[in-house]
């Protein structure tokens, strides 16, 4: 978990929807997203944060205008937990990867 004003966790309720899945994001502690941190990265795949992402030279970023799920309600956070594994099943099927 990263952003361009991390909070101290990652909300209950995403914690809770990803849970579901078998995913616990329960100990992660979101970083700023920084220049450092997305170096080493292929692609960069930001979601809605706009003139506020970081730019950084040489690399691919695709933003995705997604909803905060911050202050959602648990099937909205649902909701925006499945486009995200909808967008990237069809990233995926679109890169051959």
């Amino acid at each position: 978990s990263a952003g361009t004003e991390p909070g101290p966790r990652v909300h209950p309720v995403v914690v809770d929807v990803m849970r579901e899945l078998s995913i616990d994001l329960a100990c992660v502690q979101p970083r700023r997203l920084t220049l450092d941190l997305a170096g080493d990265a292929t692609l960069l795949i930001t979601m809605g944060c706009g003139e506020a992402c970081p730019v950084i030279p040489g690399l691919e970023t695709i933003d995705w205008p997604l909803a905060d799920p911050k202050g959602q309600s648990v099937e909205r956070v649902r909701e925006i937990r499945d486009e995200i594994a909808r967008r990237v099943r069809d990233l995926i099927a679109e890169r051959h990867l």
